[in-house]
């Protein structure tokens, strides 16, 4: 079956809709939602993701989901069978709507490591380092990711959905990513009991304490809430966007490899290999003399502050 990647015909719609919220914002709204030079960075790395993606998406993505597919899917009397013992899965609407849920859980995953792990971090700090929040923002991607991405979605296709059905739902995940990157968008009423909103992408992407770390979903915000990462916004608490280590660069080349130079940096300070090994491994902010925390050891000695 010939099925075409959504992000094809969303990247136009990108742009289209970038040049709107700017337009309107710099006329009639914010016009200090969009920087210039911010935004020309964020544009930079979108089009590098994208001509990046596009070299290396056939050996990271594709190859390597095809080759698991037809490792653990093989034709048996011409019709294809999990190694597991069951048939493969077809393109039947409920396959497509598991194959969502499933990618979903997925990128939530994926996603909460990019936080979680230091060295995904690195990758994945590009995203969050514009303290702009705007669909400009939404194209600054990291240019490492893909590298890794496919560890966390490859099972999908081991126990028996087709690559291309995946690929799909991954892009269907992305278009609806891109469009939580603005602030014009208020509630969605009784969807937000389901949806990852705009609100919610908005928590996401602020420095304040409260909210880091948190609403790391894709489409639905039932595994934050699951698994203890969902937070409302605070219509009191004044968001400042952006990271508390900002690369302080509209230079895409600083911004794509700070993080890297700094866990390097900190892999210095201890001939320790356990410590060094945190350094890269271990929760962003960690360090082995305590200069530094992360966001749970934060949060603790505020509960505890608080109390004494």
């Amino acid at each position: 079956m010939d099925l075409t990647n959504p992000l094809v015909y969303g990247i136009p719609c990108f742009l289209g809709l970038i040049a709107l919220e700017l337009t309107y914002s710099k006329t009639f709204d914010d016009k200090q939602l969009y920087k210039w030079r911010d935004f020309l960075s964020s544009l930079s790395l979108g089009v590098g993701s994208v001509i990046l993606g596009a070299l290396i998406k056939t050996v990271t993505l594709i190859l390597v989901l095809n080759l698991a597919y037809e490792f653990f899917n093989p034709m048996v009397g011409g019709v294809r069978m999990n190694i597991m013992g069951w048939q493969s899965f077809g393109y039947a609407w409920y396959f497509w709507l598991l194959c969502m849920l499933l990618d979903d859980f997925s990128y939530y995953w994926f996603h909460r490591q990019n936080h979680m792990i230091r060295f995904l971090w690195a990758a994945h700090i590009v995203h969050h380092s514009s303290d702009n929040f705007n669909l400009g923002t939404a194209v600054r991607n990291g240019w490492f990711t893909i590298f890794y991405k496919p560890i966390f979605y490859v099972w999908i296709v081991i126990i028996g959905f087709p690559p291309e059905m995946l690929v799909v739902c991954m892009g269907i995940e992305a278009l609806w990513q891109f469009q939580l990157h603005t602030k014009y968008i208020k509630s969605l009423g009784v969807l937000e009991k389901i949806l990852n909103t705009h609100t919610m992408h908005q928590v996401h992407h602020a420095s304040n304490i409260e909210y880091m770390d948190k609403n790391h979903g894709g489409i639905l915000n039932i595994f934050d809430r699951i698994f203890g990462t969902w937070k409302a916004i605070d219509e009191s608490v004044s968001i400042s966007y952006g990271v508390t280590n900002p690369p302080n660069s509209y230079n895409v080349y600083t911004i794509l490899t700070h993080e890297y130079v700094n866990i390097w940096e900190d892999m210095k300070k201890s001939t320790n290999w356990r410590h060094k090994l945190m350094y890269i491994f271990g929760p962003p902010g960690w360090s082995h003399d305590g200069s530094t925390q992360t966001i749970k050891q934060i949060r603790r000695n505020m509960v505890n502050a608080s109390q004494t």
